[in-house]
């Protein structure tokens, strides 16, 4: 937004300033019939207030684990606890811990469980793995004297269970109520959430410290017991960030943030947007068409004067607003939040950022960041579905009648006639059934873009994969699973059989057909068919059947390793495959997903690019284009950001693929240290300071020749620019590479090979790795 947003949420929050009590809080040590300590707080035995259920202990005497995770209660049976609100018209926070350990009767590891609180859903067939988990949930007491968890096990075999249940009544002002909240979406501003704080529950999926010390994340706060996450494994650009740390005290005012809100470790420290950096973006997985609560915490502890002007915080890329607007001066260290409600739609992801506002010398910056799912009462829920039911049992009825219509009309207009009803009416029973749309060939709008004689009848499919025998799957994807077949000449084909839905996959579906029956090159996968008949939406290709890159690098599917050589040239094919698709047609054609599993390998372990279906021309505008597509960690930082897609974000989503190449290790590992997260970010560290050892794969250590290394680790940096037009395209990509493999299979260094590398005018720039 161009103008200033006032947040009159900001100017309402008038708070106490006398510390506020946490009335009556609930410790509870749940199975087990005495009191312990941990983390300063005494747990209290659970016999007041579990109704059903069992009391176990731990068989494994030795764990090192904290007391509460000794014991548990579990339930083979829909139980619950019931505990007292003690404040009407404010919020309870419900935190839960988990771990699963191992009775004389049950494996709590292998249970699965839901768990709802006060008919809002906090988990549904939840199972709790190795390590400790820790749920958290934010819900409403209005009038209500007392709340009950609920735990449901899916069957007498797999219990469900707890460890420990914290219960604090919270602050009456945590959440502000009785005010419209600000609502934005991929696609930008929508109508404002009336009723927040009285509808929803909010169960807390991130709670972030931005730009925050290492030792804070082992802490909790002191008031609630929270526990925040450092930022650096999310952001996505953070060499345009640098951390900030202040250690004056803090004015809490009627018009801010408490010690409540976070803690002051939070609001001390803070990620300040660098002088040459237009702005910075943290990027967090959410689930589809779902709706989320995210709260912004403000402290300017960097600034050495006051200012009236502002920077931007905006979320995804159509939706912004300045911090610090000049009707609302910024105090030095006065902590403050800003609240508003996004709408996930289609995208996974969900990103936020701070910018500089053009012709503004103020600074941006970021203290936390904390992201709620919202959930409706299950009551409510009900309510609609009731609502949906009965508008279907009308339809339902009004379709019988017309169906006896059709058939009355039949009878009397003639056999001849009587069929072309029937056949029509097959036609509306479809897209009541099933997906309603029309067939490809009959499409006006796809029928001149197809080449037609690639439709393969579904019969011939069902034969194929003797109709879609579960032992012939080899795979499963967003789209569905895919299925090896053999045809009636005796080609192996991969046959991928889109999940049914209410057109759900349509637009990929037709763009994969719309672009292979375009195109076609050595290195990228071939379309052999396609199928459209009775609702279905299936797709073949040709067999690869060494898989994909990925099971190669850290997959389970093989044991065989590859060799430098070999990666090297796999990543030469698929830079050729993607070379020709961004340049063999007039167009050019933009992958938009371009990473280790979309690179398949047939038996002579020749590379091919695979998967079209959210790819587009290069031509196309997009000033429609409102939802974020992609996969988590090889995104482009400007598509991100700007909602762009080129093909310099090809580039660097086939960057983070030489990253896996050279570590053998996930893009996104959330079983690592927060650091190595994000394994971009990771690599690049490692690469900039020169300790590149600590980084590749064990594998190939002491067999990767030392030019060869610094002329891909140079190709690596050039791919990750955080902007495009700093990368490289994809023909000097793929050059480059060879260079590179030419290093592992010497020439002279006077061959046409040599000179035609674009990496000879950077080489001189990088430090020799064998120094």
């Amino acid at each position: 937004m161009a103008s200033t947003l006032c947040f009159s949420l900001l100017t309402l929050l008038s708070l106490v300033s006398s510390l506020y009590g946490l009335p009556d809080p609930l410790f509870i040590n749940c199975g087990s019939n005495s009191n312990i300590i941990f983390s300063g707080q005494t747990f209290v035995s659970d016999d007041n207030y579990a109704s059903g259920g069992s009391a176990v202990e731990n068989l494994n005497t030795s764990s090192s684990k904290p007391p509460i995770y000794h014991t548990a209660r579990i339930f083979t049976k829909k139980s619950w606890y019931e505990l007292p609100a003690n404040e009407p018209n404010t919020f309870v926070l419900i935190r839960l811990h988990f771990f699963a350990f191992s009775t004389k009767k049950f494996k709590l590891s292998d249970s699965r469980f839901a768990v709802s609180v006060s008919g809002f859903s906090l988990l549904s067939n939840f199972s709790v793995g190795d390590a400790i988990e820790i749920k958290e949930l934010f819900i409403p007491t209005g009038a209500k004297t007392s709340y009950r968890i609920e735990f449901t096990p899916s069957d007498p075999s797999s219990p469900a269970f707890v460890n420990a249940i914290e219960a604090f009544t919270t602050p009456a002002n945590m959440f502000t109520q009785g005010v419209p909240f600000p609502r934005s979406s991929p696609a930008g501003k929508i109508d404002d959430l009336h009723n927040l704080t009285s509808d929803y529950a909010f169960n807390l999926i991130y709670r972030i410290d931005v730009g925050g010390l290492q030792t804070t994340e082992d802490e909790r706060d002191t008031t609630l017991g929270r526990k925040w996450k450092l930022d650096d494994s999310f952001i996505s650009n953070s060499e345009g960030a640098t951390n900030k740390s202040f250690d004056g005290l803090l004015k809490y005012g009627d018009n801010g943030a408490t010690e409540y809100h976070a803690p002051a470790y939070v609001y001390k420290t803070a990620k300040q947007l660098n002088i040459n950096s237009f702005n910075i973006t943290w990027n967090f997985g959410v689930k589809k068409n779902a709706t989320y609560l995210v709260r912004a915490h403000f402290c300017d502890v960097i600034s050495t004067s006051l200012s009236h002007e502002a920077f931007r915080f905006f979320i995804y890329s159509h939706f912004s607003a300045n911090i610090g607007p000049s009707d609302r001066v910024i105090v030095l260290a006065a902590p403050f939040f800003v609240d508003m409600v996004v709408d996930s739609v289609e995208s996974q992801f969900m990103n936020i950022g701070i910018g500089a506002t053009p012709g503004s010398n103020y600074t941006a910056f970021l203290n936390g960041v904390e992201i709620m799912e919202l959930l409706k009462n299950s009551s409510e829920i009900d309510q609609e579905n009731e609502r949906k039911n009965i508008n279907t049992i009308v339809l339902i009825v009004v379709g019988c009648v017309a169906f006896v219509l059709i058939l009355l009309i039949g009878f009397f207009m003639g056999k001849k006639y009587q069929e072309k009803l029937i056949n029509q009416r097959s036609q509306v029973m479809l897209s009541y059934g099933g997906d309603s749309y029309t067939d490809l060939d009959t499409d006006p709008s796809t029928a001149p873009h197809l080449s037609l004689n690639l439709k393969i009848p579904f019969r011939d499919i069902l034969k194929a994969t003797k109709n879609f025998d579960e032992k012939l799957m080899i795979g499963q994807g967003g789209f569905g699973k895919v299925y090896k077949g053999t045809l009636s000449n005796g080609r192996n084909v991969a046959v991928k059989r889109g999940g049914k839905g209410h057109g759900q996959g349509r637009p990929e579906f037709v763009t994969e057909i719309m672009v292979l029956s375009k195109i076609r090159h050595r290195h990228l996968v071939s379309l052999v068919g396609y199928c459209d008949e009775k609702s279905e939406m299936i797709l073949m290709y040709e067999f690869m059947e060494k898989g994909t890159l990925q099971d190669h690098l850290y997959g389970n599917e093989y044991n065989l390793k590859l060799s430098w050589e070999q990666r090297l040239e796999i990543c030469i094919s698929a830079a050729r495959g993607l070379h020709y698709l961004h340049t063999g047609s007039k167009d050019g054609i933009i992958h938009r997903d371009v990473k280790s599993t979309n690179i398949l390998l047939n038996d002579l372990y020749v590379a091919k690019v695979a998967d079209f279906g959210i790819s587009r021309f290069d031509n196309v505008d997009e000033s429609g284009i409102s939802d974020i597509k992609g996969s988590f960690g090889y995104m482009d930082p400007e598509y991100a950001i700007y909602m762009k897609v080129t093909q310099k974000s090809d580039v660097y989503a086939f960057g983070v693929v030489l990253v896996e190449v050279l570590c053998a290790r996930p893009v996104i590992g959330h079983n690592f240290p927060d650091k190595e997260v994000n394994l971009a970010d990771w690599a690049k560290k490692h690469i900039k300071c020169g300790n590149v050892e600590n980084i590749i794969d064990p594998f190939l250590m002491g067999t990767i020749n030392m030019d060869s290394l610094r002329i891909f680790l140079t190709l690596v940096e050039r791919c990750l620019k955080d902007l495009g037009e700093e990368r490289p395209t994809m023909i000097e990509v793929q050059r480059d590479l060879e260079y590179a493999l030419g290093f592992q299979q010497p020439v002279d260094d006077d061959s046409e090979f040599y000179k035609n590398s674009t990496i000879n005018q950077h080489i001189i720039a990088v430090s020799d790795v064998s120094d």
